[in-house]
């Protein structure tokens, strides 16, 4: 149960890389600032955390 078979799993990533592509190909403007605001937000959570434990164990 809830176990996906290994052709299961070949056709969704093979529809993400599809669309991905997609996306890069036909809006690559946005698909840039897309990766440019999700570098941003990890790289805010990274700081966020060392700014945790820095005060934490200060």
């Amino acid at each position: 149960m809830g176990v996906m078979s290994s052709g299961v799993k070949k056709v969704i990533v093979v529809v993400v890389v599809v669309l991905v592509l997609f996306f890069l190909i036909t809006q690559p403007t946005q698909s840039a600032d897309l990766v440019h605001r999700v570098l941003g937000w990890l790289r805010d959570g990274a700081e966020a955390i060392v700014t945790f434990f820095k005060t934490l164990f200060s």
